[in-house]
């Protein structure tokens, strides 16, 4: 069970079970900006789910167990509020939170020259990246594509780094965008779309993508 509530401008969901909370954090990660975690709960502890959050989460614990402290910032907490605390205490919290957030916040958009003409591309439609001998083209969610000249090498250091994946020497992904993976290919979430992994980049895809709970493994893999 969630429910939905309005504090002073913050959309505010509570979860009452751990299971919702985690899986509705992965079904709409890009309108979800900071997690509130107790951390002695019936069922799971709260450092638990906080691993299981994907890495960009922010999070603040809300706990009576002072002795928990240093796992909270160990996990890289923005704070800890020791219960009981006062409103003003919290509503420090929440600012320190929101300048962390607005600091860290990635581009919503990149410009990729085509022909003699700079197309702004928002960084959510891009499907995924493929160098073609002198171009580059860069496949959009919304369907077609954009042709660049603009290299494979130039257009991974604009994007946001943890956010895309070189995979291999012609291919960059969105992380979000994969649904399965193994150390040979990836699967787009939604597509019958299959990518290889490149021989030099299959450890670090690999690591990269299980460390942050990316995706699932192909079976058999």
């Amino acid at each position: 069970m969630s429910s939905l509530n309005f504090v002073n401008g913050l959309e505010i969901w509570i979860f009452r079970h751990s299971a919702n909370l985690v899986l509705g954090w992965k079904r709409s990660n890009d309108t979800n900006d900071l997690v509130f975690l107790d951390i002695e709960m019936n069922s799971i502890n709260g450092l638990d789910i906080a691993h299981a959050l994907p890495r960009e989460c922010c999070f603040i614990f809300t706990t009576a167990h002072a002795q928990y402290a240093l796992n909270g910032f160990d996990l890289d907490a923005v704070d800890f509020l020791h219960k009981p605390f006062a409103y003003e205490r919290f509503k420090k919290a929440v600012e320190k939170a929101i300048r962390r957030i607005e600091t860290e916040k990635v581009p919503e958009n990149i410009v990729i020259k085509q022909e003699y003409a700079n197309v702004t591309i928002p960084i959510n439609d891009i499907l995924y990246i493929e160098a073609m001998e002198n171009y580059t083209k860069i496949f959009r969610e919304n369907g077609g594509y954009i042709l660049s000249r603009t290299n494979m090498k130039t257009i991974q250091e604009i994007l946001p780094e943890e956010n895309f994946l070189r995979i291999h020497r012609s291919y960059i992904v969105p992380i979000e965008k994969i649904e399965m993976f193994s150390k040979k290919k990836i699967k787009l979430i939604g597509k019958e779309i299959f990518l290889p992994i490149g021989r030099l980049y299959a450890n670090h895809i690999y690591d990269t993508l299980i460390s942050r709970n990316s995706g699932h493994i192909f079976p058999n893999s």
